[in-house]
C-alpha cells in the first residue's frame, strides 16, 4: 500500500497541533496497553482536534457517533458542545465501551455523552426523521458506511457536516484489484457522496483518509 503519511510528517503534524491534555493522553495509553490489537481503531489527536474544531464552527448541540471504541473521539466531540449539547454515542461493546465510560466521567462529560449498546443501524433508524442533528462522525464497520451515511444524512440540519473516517482504506479504494467487503463499500459510498446533489462534500487525505459532508 502506498504511504499515505510518514512518521516524520506525522510526529511533526502532531507536535503542531493543541496537546492533549492528561485524560486524552492516559486514554490512548491504556488503550495502546490493553488493546494493541485494535489499536489502529485509534483517532489520532490531530484528528480528535480536528473533529472538535469542526463541532465548533458548525455551531453543533446535537451530535452523533457512529463507532465509539473507548471513547477518544467522544471526549473531542463533547467538549466541543456547549454545556446544554448532546452526543449521543452508537456501539456494540460493552467492554470496549466500559473505558470510555471511565474517561468520560474523569473528563466530566457524562451529563453530554448518552451511550447506546445497540447494533448503530437500529439506533439510527429510531432517532427522529426531523432534520435536528448538527455533527456526526462515522468510524465503525466499514460495510455499514453507506446505511449509517444515509440514515444520518437524512437527519442532518441544513449546513450540518458529517465526517467519515477510514474513506481511503491505506489506498486500497484507488486499486480495484482490493475486492474486500470492507473496500468495496468504502469505494461505492465514495463514488456516491461525490454525486449526491443533497451535499457538499471534500476529501481529505488525513490519516487514512477523512471524508466531509455539508448539507445544502
Amino acid at each position: 500500500m502506498p504511504d499515505i503519511i510518514s512518521p516524520t510528517v506525522s510526529d511533526y503534524l502532531l507536535a503542531h497541533c493543541r496537546p492533549a491534555d492528561d485524560v486524552l493522553r492516559d486514554l490512548a495509553a491504556e488503550t495502546a496497553a490493553t488493546l494493541p490489537d485494535q489499536l489502529s481503531m485509534q483517532i489520532t489527536q490531530d484528528e480528535g482536534e480536528l473533529l472538535a474544531m469542526l463541532a465548533r464552527l458548525v455551531g453543533a448541540r446535537y451530535a452523533v457517533e457512529v463507532g465509539v471504541f473507548t471513547g477518544y473521539s467522544a471526549i473531542c466531540v463533547a467538549r466541543a458542545l456547549p454545556p446544554d449539547g448532546r452526543l449521543l454515542a452508537c456501539d456494540v461493546s460493552a467492554e470496549w465501551t466500559a473505558v470510555a465510560r471511565r474517561y468520560w466521567e474523569r473528563a466530566g462529560l457524562t451529563d453530554r455523552i448518552e451511550l447506546r449498546l445497540a447494533p448503530a443501524i437500529e439506533t439510527l433508524r429510531g432517532l427522529p426523521t426531523d432534520e435536528r442533528i448538527d455533527f456526526a462522525f462515522i468510524d465503525a464497520d466499514k460495510t455499514g458506511y453507506p446505511a449509517y451515511y444515509e440514515e444520518l444524512v437524512r437527519r442532518l440540519r441544513p449546513g450540518g457536516l458529517i465526517a467519515l473516517d477510514n474513506v481511503l482504506r491505506e489506498g486500497r479504494v484507488a486499486d480495484p484489484a482490493y475486492q474486500e467487503p470492507a473496500d468495496i463499500a468504502i469505494r461505492e459510498l465514495n463514488d456516491a457522496i461525490a454525486g449526491d446533489d443533497r451535499v457538499d462534500t471534500v476529501m481529505l487525505p488525513l490519516r487514512d483518509g477523512v471524508t466531509l459532508v455539508r448539507k445544502r
